[in-house]
């Protein structure tokens, strides 16, 4: 059975995918039009598929390929390879190492309390703020994820933490806006200098912390650089590896957040919940112990429930290397596989009325009834986010931190529209009034 899709376009789909606001916005017009397994045009890949029903899904789970036209743009930012399209025989092996760093307990406890000052100093400023006009969510809340997980991949080495991620936001502005034409001060040539400055400066503070692991001088461990010192890992791999850690961690979190307190504003029952929650465990605490987030089930499932309203990564892809049985329909070889992650977690078959905000899909009872691949804010299979776990606790210990403290109230008349910028991001960010929070009683 032929997969069904749109005509074939001279053009190769650019102009669709273009006309629909991004791949996302296509991919979701696309599905709602031709159903969960669509075939359509994309500039670079041959054959695109794109798979929206979770349970078709499983079929697709064990690909392990990832094409290389979409992930290009990231060449300039590795030195032996993008990490990002690594053959699997060589990205097996540096999966297993980051997922023993990224995803332990002992590692997320470790830095925690480092963590949870970099919040604190986040909701300080804003408390200094509050009744002098908006905060902007995105740009406050991208900026600490940054500080967060330079932390973490660079430990206390990094002598200047301020000038690295100001380095790290030349590199990804100079990226993003090649790939996106996202607006940027001076000429291309003067937007290069400076990303290749910045990332030249990157590669040394880099370079600065695995001498000093190798020395033995450590005073604030880098658990992610220790392991891959401790691997044997060739220089050049241990600055794309840590490059790669900042590109993954910078956006998701902070963006996973926004989109979280955007909700909430506009569903202060919801909010009001999550305060009680935290008032009842915390006390008079402003913020969690690690110990803490185990019990605050109510606002993990808000962020779930966020995270598949707005997922961070809106899409994931894969490359078939021999023809795939997927349902009725037969994928050849070489094609591009696409997780339409947006249109999977709005799949009415399985998330009944899918516009609506509800965080108790994500209780046990629902949780269980649902396909496992229903809910992928991650990705799925060998080439999933390997610090999906520390992601989840750096969120929802930002989320406790500001939920404690504060209410955020909507700007009137300020649209905030989701756009493609390689994560789901607001078009002119996400504006939000934000005043001190009364404790509910008995808190």
């Amino acid at each position: 059975m032929d997969i069904p899709g749109p005509e074939p376009r001279e053009d190769g789909g650019a102009g669709a995918v273009a006309a629909a606001g991004g791949l996302h916005h296509y991919q979701l017009r696309l599905h709602a039009e031709y159903g969960p397994v669509v075939r359509f045009q994309l500039p670079g890949a041959e054959t695109a598929v794109s798979v929206a029903d979770p349970v078709l899904l499983e079929a697709t789970a064990h690909l392990d390929r990832r094409p290389e036209g979409p992930f290009a743009f990231l060449e300039p930012l590795f030195e032996a390879g993008n990490l990002q399209v690594l053959p699997a025989e060589e990205h097996a092996p540096l999966r297993r190492l980051l997922l023993e760093v990224l995803a332990g307990r002992p590692s997320h406890e470790r830095h925690f309390a480092r963590f949870t000052a970099l919040a604190g100093e986040l909701a300080d400023a804003w408390a200094e703020r509050a009744g002098h006009g908006p905060v902007a969510l995105q740009k406050d809340l991208t900026a600490l994820s940054l500080r967060m997980i330079c932390a973490y991949a660079l430990g206390g080495a990094a002598a200047d933490p301020d000038r690295v991620t100001a380095a790290f936001e030349d590199v990804l502005t100079d990226s993003l806006g090649r790939l996106y034409g996202v607006p940027a001060s001076g000429t291309e040539q003067e937007r290069a200098r400076r990303a290749g400055e910045a990332l030249a400066s990157l590669r040394e503070v880099v370079d600065q912390v695995v001498a000093a692991h190798r020395s033995g001088a450590r005073t604030e461990r880098s658990d992610l650089i220790g392991a891959l010192v401790d691997a044997g890992e060739r220089p050049a791999r241990i600055r794309d590896t840590v490059m790669m850690t900042m590109l993954a961690a910078h956006h998701t979190t902070g963006v996973a957040v926004s989109w979280t307190l955007h909700l909430l504003a506009r569903h202060p029952d919801v909010a009001a919940r999550v305060g009680e929650e935290l008032d009842r465990v915390l006390g008079d605490r402003t913020a969690p112990d690690y110990a803490d987030l185990r019990r605050l089930p109510y606002l993990e499932m808000v962020l779930k429930e966020a995270m598949r309203l707005y997922p961070p990564g809106p899409y994931g892809a894969r490359e078939t290397t021999e023809p795939l049985p997927l349902g009725p329909y037969m994928v050849p070889a070489g094609a591009t596989v696409f997780y339409p992650i947006w249109a999977v977690h709005r799949n009415p078959d399985h998330w009944p009325e899918p516009e609506r905000f509800r965080p108790e899909r994500f209780t046990p009872e629902e949780t269980a009834e649902r396909p496992r691949l229903a809910h992928i804010p991650f990705g799925i299979g060998p080439r999933s986010c390997e610090g999906a776990a520390l992601a989840m606790v750096e969120a929802e210990l930002v989320l406790a931190v500001l939920l404690k403290r504060f209410r955020f109230r909507p700007v009137p008349g300020h649209e905030v529209v989701p756009v493609e910028r390689f994560v789901l991001w607001a078009a002119h960010d996400i504006l939000m009034t934000v005043s001190p929070r009364v404790p509910s009683a008995g808190g």
